[in-house]
């Protein structure tokens, strides 16, 4: 894969650091590919991420939702029941940490967490303040009849 060096742009650009930052954060080669997951939009500003965490308990795994970033880790627990002379012959299912780490666009909320056959969900909203959100202005139309008036007596004043 191809890497790009955006240094010489940091020293030209002013208020894009967090544009360069995150072409940074896509480009990078150590992004891990697991847990895989789901990103999807099911409803007008509802979304939903899904995370392939089989064999992680509700216990095993943590959300952490700060500022716009949305963090999932997972730690599995070692297992004391096991029997100690267990060998395992092939080992298939991954069982090691993990954290994937979101980037959220303002205003999204964290709505619901739930964990359903070895997939974590997790609902998120956006939440658009009132204040922000566009608003319809009303354009009021004049008619001839309403032109200015003239009160009599006054016009001669002012033109002298």
């Amino acid at each position: 894969m191809r890497t790009y060096d955006l240094t010489p742009f940091y020293r030209s650009t002013v208020g894009f650091d967090r544009f360069f930052s995150l072409l940074d954060q896509a480009n990078a080669d150590g992004a891990p590919g697991y847990p895989p997951y789901n990103i999807e939009r099911t409803g007008e500003n509802d979304y939903r991420i899904s995370v392939a965490v089989s064999g992680f308990a509700a216990n095993e795994l943590s959300i952490v939702a700060k500022e716009n970033t949305l963090t999932i880790k997972g730690e599995k627990a070692a297992n004391e029941n096991a029997p100690a002379k267990a060998e395992v012959l092939y080992r298939g299912i991954a069982a090691r940490a993990f954290e994937r780490a979101f980037q959220l666009a303002d205003f999204v909320q964290v709505k619901n967490a739930s964990l359903e056959n070895g997939l974590l969900h997790v609902d998120l909203v956006r939440e658009i303040p009132e204040a922000k959100k566009p608003r319809s202005i009303p354009i009021s139309t004049t008619s001839a009849v309403s032109a200015p008036q003239v009160i009599e007596g006054q016009s001669e004043k002012v033109a002298a």
